[in-house]
């Protein structure tokens, strides 16, 4: 019995043969097979259908491996220890502060709070976002002027606090109650830009100085995060777009990583490793998406990110990509990413265990970021 299955599998593979390249053997031998069956090769293989085909494939692959792989994993990665969290007091004559430090603070004021800072690099206005975190916990970014005064503050994390008790986790309706009126734009030189925020933040100009409230739409649209811009500082920035510069690449890639980081120790995670090797590969997918005009995790060439990974000699057991474009800043790219529920499920996947940012510019200055997690 088994030689009769044999037998007529054997004719059914010839008949198959036969029935798609048998004109062709007859008419050009088997070179000629050989040529034809590589042509239909290539012309599946560059199907779109056949591409979003394989990615979904790709991906449930992936998904499948971390569903093995999460017990495993959980077991290997200890614990991070639990940083005492600071005495928080509400602000008297602040409208808001950020770990007890408001606009104008000293640096000296802040750092003999809250220790030296764990990184510093540049940001849409031209001054550095300076860090303070203890493995990411306590985290926010404060910007200083000549001075050492701040001009700038960000975070998170629940360490803001408001003298009309606007905190992390409050309500959008009791933001905008508590507040003026949103801003609907923002003028650079004689250009008024529209604020297009899809309902995810708010700015509003307090004091002539300049406060954005981001909402988290899955918990409900509340607070999440506040960023705080001094007026003279917002006013040197002359432009919508931040000027391209390798400091400026430099400084969006490890933000975009630092505030990746927050947000996952914010959700009870572990903070992510970085990775030189997979940065380079995440920099190039934005350079090829800047200079070739596209925004897709497939490049001209329809390779995947994780294809992407593997010809740069990047091993890994599951892997994802978040790609971001056109927003001003690290800070709108991540809490965007962090409102888009699949990227945001990479931002929070717990099995991962390393990221790398890479970001480029087009020729009009327009920022593209690719960030890559992996788990070797």
């Amino acid at each position: 019995m088994p030689k009769i299955r044999t037998i007529i599998f054997i004719l059914l593979i010839g008949w198959a043969f036969w029935h798609f390249y048998g004109n062709t053997f007859e008419q050009s031998g088997v070179s000629g097979v050989i040529e034809k069956m590589d042509a239909d090769v290539t012309q599946i293989k560059e199907n779109p259908t056949v591409i979003d085909t394989m990615e979904n494939i790709n991906s449930g692959i992936q998904n499948l491996i971390a569903t093995f792989t999460d017990k495993q994993l959980s077991e290997e990665k200890p614990s991070d220890p639990k940083a005492d969290k600071p005495k928080l007091e509400s602000p008297k004559e602040q409208p808001f502060t950020v770990h007890n430090a408001g606009l104008g603070t000293d640096r000296a004021e802040i750092e003999n709070q809250a220790g030296e800072p764990e990184r510093a690099t540049m940001n849409e206005y031209g001054v550095d976002w300076v860090t303070y975190h203890d493995n990411y916990q306590n985290f926010f970014m404060a910007a200083y002027n000549d001075q050492n005064q701040v001009v700038g503050l960000y975070t998170n994390q629940d360490l803001l606090r408001s003298k009309d008790n606007i905190k992390i986790g409050s309500s959008k309706e009791s933001v905008r109650d508590a507040l003026s009126e949103p801003l609907k734009s923002i003028k650079k030189g004689f250009i008024n830009y529209q604020i297009d925020s899809k309902n995810e933040y708010d700015v509003f100009l307090i004091n002539d100085n300049y406060v954005t409230i981001f909402y988290d739409k899955h918990e409900d649209h509340t607070v999440t995060a506040i960023q705080m811009i001094s007026g003279k500082l917002e006013d040197e920035k002359k432009a919508y777009l931040p000027e391209a510069s390798k400091e400026l690449k430099k400084g969006f890639e490890y933000q975009l990583f630092d505030l990746t980081n927050a947000a996952r120790v914010e959700h009870g995670l572990s903070p992510l490793n970085w990775d030189e090797h997979v940065r380079k590969t995440a920099r190039e997918h934005s350079i090829d998406m800047a200079e070739n005009n596209f925004f897709s995790h497939v490049n001209p060439d329809g390779q995947s990110p994780f294809e992407r990974m593997r010809e740069d000699g990047i091993g890994f057991q599951i892997a994802g990509e978040n790609i971001a474009a056109g927003q001003i800043s690290s800070i709108f790219a991540h809490e965007g990413l962090m409102n888009s529920l699949g990227h945001r499920e990479n931002i929070l996947k717990e099995e991962y265990r390393t990221l790398a940012v890479g970001v480029a510019f087009n020729k009009d200055s327009m920022p593209f970021y690719t960030e890559n997690f992996i788990t070797k």
